[in-house]
């Protein structure tokens, strides 16, 4: 990681870490507060449908902003959805990229396709296998999931794509929280 941030600044590139999680209308049941002898209760019921959401971290080279970007989806995350959001990454920063991803096929399949279309603003670092700790963007969905939304129960795909939503947007808002995530992959700025 150290020498992409580095080719990144030499380079003009902005560094770009991606990745995916997935949001389901089960509620994430964490510790909470009632009152003294009454159990708190959460009332769903055994609903599996769920939203894709793939998130960017992106670094500016030379003064080291960071970016939010998502998209969310109503099915699993497949290639041509990372390529149509690499692109859509690509035109919002306007520069070339070094895009830090895990090896997830079809983030390898989306590369490929990428290079093979001679994607010139297009460079790839590639995380070691099951090392998710390094990648910031694991954070996002952490706070995401285990802050903003915990013990939250919508009440269908739209209710639960607008918490999301707000919640990702919340997390767009807070440069400290955004910059506290690298230092938890332990990543310098």
């Amino acid at each position: 990681m150290a020498t992409a941030k580095k080719k990144a600044q030499q380079e003009g590139r902005s560094l770009v870490l991606i990745d995916e999680s997935g949001f389901m209308l089960q509620p994430l049941v964490r510790r909470t507060w009632a009152p003294k002898g009454q159990t708190p209760l959460q009332y769903s019921w055994d609903r599996h449908d769920r939203l894709s959401v793939i998130a960017a971290l992106t670094v500016s080279p030379h003064r080291r902003r960071l970016g939010l970007y998502f998209q969310i989806h109503g099915h699993n995350i497949r290639f041509d959805d990372v390529i149509a959001f690499l692109s859509w990454v690509h035109r919002h920063v306007r520069r070339k990229l070094i895009v830090v991803l895990d090896r997830y096929s079809a983030h390898r399949k989306a590369v490929r396709l990428l290079k093979e279309a001679r994607a010139d603003w297009l460079e790839v670092v590639w995380l070691p296998a099951y090392a998710p700790d390094l990648n910031p963007v694991e954070m996002v969905w952490n706070h995401s999931k285990y802050s903003t939304l915990a013990n939250f129960i919508p009440d269908d795909l739209a209710h639960l794509e607008q918490a999301v939503t707000a919640s990702i947007n919340d997390i767009r808002q807070m440069h400290r929280l955004r910059r506290s995530f690298f230092t938890h992959a332990g990543l310098e700025l």
